[in-house]
């Protein structure tokens, strides 16, 4: 018996050994790193694609990486939960020294796909990825980069450097490394398919899964619907005052979501941040006044289609 106890003894200890060996690993070795897909692109720099580059950069881009200089320079995300630590966006400016300016198209693309950085490094959770983003969109994300804007003109400007912390760090080397690059083009949708479209704007062009799923630990970047809480809420984030603020759900349950708002509701929410009951939506929800009628109407049609989840958010956590 005494020998038996004594194997069982060195097996936990040998166990207790191995992870704590595992979490000093990962909490002393800093972020992975990739090796990033070669890509031979060329973007053609079109008004249009501009134009479309600009829209979705409003969306996605400008909030976070919007430094003090009106240029996108970088700046501390306030918004990001308090659990991923204080967390600063880089500049990604056409400077060629602080920015983005001596990155090939090719690069960038990856980048957007999977997070990598040229040079192997990755941006972890708080960077968003692009895996279902259509090409021509992420070529108009591109194209507005190269262009004459004033937000991407150089600057020598950039704020610290984040210090990772040791969930970041786990994240990244586990649930939440980058996703594969797709083997195959990725189209639009059919704008005559307001479903289809409405799916695509919702959870591949303007990430609205990402912050309204119940957690962005939980979220599945390739199989959005399979997020924990799909569009359900209850995501804590934090306010410019840094109070924690809990996301809405927007699921059609008629009691906890949006089940009773109207298409010109949800249209008057999204575009200008005033809610049905007369109350403003708080920071980090802004008004997306850039976005067409046609595709708010979209989205609000998709959003209908989702399975309702009965989810209760505190909005004033």
């Amino acid at each position: 018996m005494k020998t038996w106890m004594k194997r069982i003894g060195f097996v936990l200890l040998l166990l207790l050994l191995i992870v704590a060996g595992v979490l000093a690993f990962v909490q002393f070795s800093g972020l992975p790193t990739f090796e990033a897909p070669q890509v031979d692109l060329q973007v053609e720099v079109t008004p249009e694609r501009v134009a479309q580059g600009a829209k979705i950069a409003a969306i996605q881009c400008m909030n976070c990486h919007m430094g003090s200089d009106q240029r996108m320079s970088g700046a501390q995300m306030k918004d990001v939960p308090p659990e991923f630590g204080t967390i600063y966006s880089r500049n990604i400016t056409q400077d060629k020294e602080k920015g983005i300016g001596s990155w090939s198209d090719g690069e960038l693309l990856v980048f957007l796909r999977t997070g990598i950085r040229k040079d192997g490094s990755f941006a972890p959770v708080y960077m968003p990825k692009y895996p279902l983003l259509a090409d021509e969109d992420i070529y108009s994300i591109i194209a507005w980069l190269r262009s004459d804007a004033p937000p991407v003109q150089p600057s020598q400007q950039e704020p610290p450097p984040t210090v990772p912390n040791f969930l970041v760090k786990a994240l990244s080397r586990t649930v939440l490394g980058p996703p594969p690059f797709p083997d195959q083009p990725v189209m639009l949708p059919d704008t005559n398919d307001q479903i289809a479209w409405g799916r695509y704007l919702a959870v591949g062009a303007y990430d609205c899964y990402n912050c309204h799923s119940l957690n962005f630990k939980t979220n599945n970047i390739l199989e959005p619907e399979k997020s924990e809480g799909f569009f359900g809420g209850g995501n804590p984030m934090l306010n410019l005052d840094g109070e924690v603020i809990m996301t809405a759900n927007i699921t059609p349950d008629p009691s906890t979501g949006i089940g009773n708002w109207t298409q010109e509701q949800f249209l008057q929410a999204v575009k200008y941040g005033d809610a049905p009951n007369g109350n403003k939506l708080r920071y980090p929800m802004l008004a997306h006044t850039v976005l067409p009628d046609a595709e708010v109407n979209a989205i609000y049609a998709y959003l209908q289609t989702v399975p309702p989840l009965v989810h209760a958010v505190d909005r004033h956590q």
